[in-house]
């Protein structure tokens, strides 16, 4: 692997740095590491099935997972590549096997990509797509609470600036959890625990939560984590997705124990108004998620319905 770590990549429409970051008609994605690896064992072997174990070896050489590991990992990748498992333009999955890179791989050139055939017909990133439905989404709901709850709207004559209407407070955005373990090689859980948590927090009824794709369009971009310009906030990114609170949060890792912290941010005025921490034995990364989501599910609930709307 570490052969082809050097060399710029053209994988598909994407422009691959190995040094962390894909690219593509000017969206730019943070890679983490192991995902990059990931990316690039596969992309060495194009076209060609690459079994589980052979991705545990490659991947995760100097440390010990589980296969779940995998399955989290091409799940985040997918996602960053807008890769859809059902239709794969990028990464094929081969039943009890392993995976396949489908998509061309040859070496940048350092040039604007010309599409051609499939490349034409192959679907954008998801994220740019999701994102773009969910504001649409956000501001048509948000136009018609407005007129509902009020029955006309505002007409002022002696101002310039047009009236913006209210977000309900039963909303929620889940901002993608950060892996800030030692080896930083947990993304892929922490992303899977922000899946579980849209996933259940969506389900409760009257509850408004924006979907991954438009949440985890947001990832790495926050300030101050964020590693170039503008500077988002969290302010930015309620009014962007439509909602009053954001919930974000990390995870840790000591031993065999899970730390997963979280916390509920009012994001007109930045306050905290809700927090947990979570420890949990790292034996069932999958059980743990769905713990620690139904955990972190109950309080907001609790939390969110325990404020009164004004």
């Amino acid at each position: 692997m570490e052969r082809t770590t050097a060399a710029m990549l053209r994988i598909g429409a994407w422009c691959v740095n190995p040094a962390g970051q894909i690219s593509r008609d000017g969206e730019i994605a943070r890679v983490e590491v192991r995902t990059m690896r990931l990316l690039l064992c596969l992309a060495e072997h194009s076209g060609e099935l690459v079994s589980i174990d052979d991705l545990l070896t490659q991947v995760w050489p100097d440390v010990k997972v589980a296969p779940d590991s995998v399955y989290q990992a091409v799940a985040s990748l997918r996602r960053l590549l807008g890769d859809d498992p059902k239709q794969p333009t990028y990464i094929e999955t081969v039943p009890r096997l392993g995976y396949r890179m489908i998509a061309t791989v040859s070496p940048w050139a350092d040039q604007p990509i010309k599409q051609t055939g499939a490349e034409v017909n192959s679907p954008r990133p998801r994220f740019r797509a999701g994102f773009t439905l969910a504001a649409a989404a956000a501001l048509c709901f948000a136009l018609v609470v407005a007129f509902l709850l009020y029955g006309k709207v505002a007409n002022n004559h002696n101002s310039a600036s047009a009236a913006v209407p209210p977000q309900p407070q039963q909303s929620i955005a889940v901002l993608p959890f950060l892996d800030l373990t030692d080896d930083m090689n947990q993304e892929p859980f922490a992303d899977g625990m922000t899946e579980e948590l849209i996933d259940k927090l969506s389900k409760i009824p009257g509850l408004r939560v924006p979907p991954p794709t438009s949440s985890f369009y947001f990832k790495g971009k926050l300030w101050p984590r964020s590693h170039g310009t503008p500077q988002i906030t969290i302010a930015d990114i309620a009014k962007t997705l439509g909602v009053v609170y954001v919930l974000d949060g990390s995870i840790r890792k000591s031993a065999a124990t899970l730390r997963v912290d979280a916390r509920l941010i009012r994001a007109d005025n930045g306050y905290i108004v809700w927090s947990e921490t979570y420890d949990r034995p790292f034996d069932d990364i999958l059980m743990v998620q769905d713990d620690i989501a139904g955990e972190v599910t109950k309080a907001l609930r609790a939390s969110i319905e325990a404020r009164p709307d004004h």
